[in-house]
């Protein structure tokens, strides 16, 4: 599992831990990883050119002491001291010693930072660390921006300076890295989008930090996904293993029931039974599919109800599904449907799945707002209708109604941003519910499943959401193997 913890609760450890260790001892251990990652990113340690841009405080301090250990070993270090009279005395001495360089971050003009800057070969990004708010100030911007335009790889401490640590939000300007060096554990931020693309790929440097259980945010990993798989057993048959109903499709969208019943097909469930009007089409292409012309409350034992994919405006058939005391996903069109105060007072699992314009909808708010706030929006929205959300996008959540941990997918691709994708993820996290998973791990496992299904029928081209069904046996074998 990874994991990541707020500033507090890491601020808090760094204490308890400073006050065990030697003075500086902690910074030491950070340098040296920051240095050895460094090392790595160039190669040829002798004879390279290195910047590093220095903000005031432990940030900057961690920068340093790694610039000496880069100079000591023929490196030739300039630190751009964005703040001079705050900058880490002992980090800047120690440069220095070492053979460093250092210059005041000056207005741009020719021969100051930024053609430092622009002739490196790597980028120390020490401005701001994990406590800073807002983004860049317009001089570490502009310092940011030419080290964006340079040939330089480009390396942030801890965080990228910029980017709001516990919430990913990116407020303002901010350096756009290609390595992320953290320390201790991971940050919100460098799970969750937008801030996660700001950080490049993250190399996490343990410094031996007593953290706490449970913590801020989870990411299930491939083990943590095999050991939540419904396995059917020796006496399983199909109503032991869970019956998953369906209640999805129109006239007008057919293909969403179509598309929702083969996620669930490939979840784990030993059976699927389908309500609503596309039952000719979705026996035409999955005749093991159990079919109802009867509504939800009269179709047969189910386990979980799937509702919403392609529903149109048949909020009969949402009502239906919500007055069952079984696990529900609402997804689609029965998100617009359902009633809050319904959701609110069921006493069986619910799980939400929107995207981010339907929780825009959902919460009364623009678009934008839920996409530049997923971590608070998600949140919100499980508040507010006392159910899990599985808030779709970029960056996949998952929240449970009383707070607590938030699981962030790190699983998927960009090309599954297309039409019916959704669908297929409604039925295999249906499915999983059927088998007996929670709300949290249903939609959790199934958007792991998802997104790497995803990958695996990619393979960097364009897929159809059916393409993303049939891989997800591959994806579970994957996972398993």
């Amino acid at each position: 599992m990874r994991t990541a913890y707020s500033v507090e609760t890491v601020r808090t450890a760094e204490r308890e831990l400073m006050a065990r260790l030697p003075e500086g001892a902690l910074m030491q251990r950070a340098a040296a990883g920051l240095a050895a990652a460094c090392a790595d990113v160039l190669g040829r340690v002798y004879g390279s050119r290195v910047v590093l841009l220095v903000g005031s405080g432990d940030n900057g301090g961690d920068a340093l002491y790694a610039g000496a250990r880069l100079a000591r070993r023929g490196a030739g270090v300039t630190a751009v001291l964005l703040a001079p009279g705050r900058t880490h005395a002992g980090g800047l001495a120690a440069l220095l010693r070492a053979g460093g360089t250092a210059v005041e971050g000056g207005d741009g003009g020719p021969g100051t930072a930024r053609d430092a800057v622009g002739r490196a070969d790597l980028v120390v990004d020490g401005i701001v660390g994990i406590g800073g708010k807002g983004g860049l100030r317009p001089e570490a911007a502009a310092l940011a921006e030419s080290a964006a335009d340079s040939r330089a790889v480009v390396v942030a401490v801890d965080l990228p300076s910029g980017v709001e640590a516990d919430t990913g939000e990116v407020l303002g300007p901010a350096v756009c890295a290609d390595l992320t060096v953290t320390f201790g554990t991971h940050k919100p931020a460098l799970l969750i989008d937008p801030a996660r693309e700001y950080a490049g790929s993250v190399r996490l440097v343990d410094i031996g930090l007593d953290l706490p259980d449970p913590p801020d945010l989870e990411a299930l990993q491939h083990a943590d996904v095999a050991a939540r798989l419904p396995a059917p057993g020796a006496e399983s048959d199909k109503y032991r293993r869970g019956v998953v109903g369906i209640a999805a499709g129109s006239a007008r969208y057919p293909g969403a029931a179509v598309l929702a019943v083969a996620g669930a097909l490939r979840g784990g469930a030993g059976a699927v039974r389908y309500v609503g009007p596309a039952a000719d089409a979705v026996i035409s292409r999955f005749p093991e599919t159990l079919v109802s012309d009867l509504g939800p409350a009269r179709a047969g034992r189910v386990q979980a109800w799937v509702v919403g994919p392609g529903a149109g405006d048949d909020a009969s058939a949402v009502a239906e599904v919500l007055d069952a005391d079984v696990p529900v996903l609402v997804d689609a069109d029965g998100l617009r449907l359902a009633d809050r105060a319904t959701v609110r007072g069921r006493t069986a699992p619910t799980l939400l799945t929107p995207h981010a314009g339907e929780a825009a909808a959902l919460l009364g708010v623009a678009r934008e707002s839920v996409e530049r706030a997923r971590l608070a929006s998600v949140r919100e929205l499980a508040a507010l209708y006392g159910a899990t959300v599985l808030l779709k996008g970029s960056t996949t959540l998952v929240a449970d109604p009383g707070g607590g941990v938030v699981r962030v997918n790190p699983t998927g691709t960009a090309w599954l941003a297309t039409a019916g994708s959704g669908d297929v993820l409604s039925g295999l996290a249906g499915s999983l519910l059927a088998s007996g998973l929670s709300a949290s791990d249903a939609g959790s496992v199934g958007a792991y499943l998802h997104g790497l299904a995803g990958r695996l029928a990619a393979e960097g081209a364009p897929v159809g959401a059916h393409d993303v069904a049939e891989a997800v046996r591959d994806a579970w074998r994957d996972v398993m193997g």
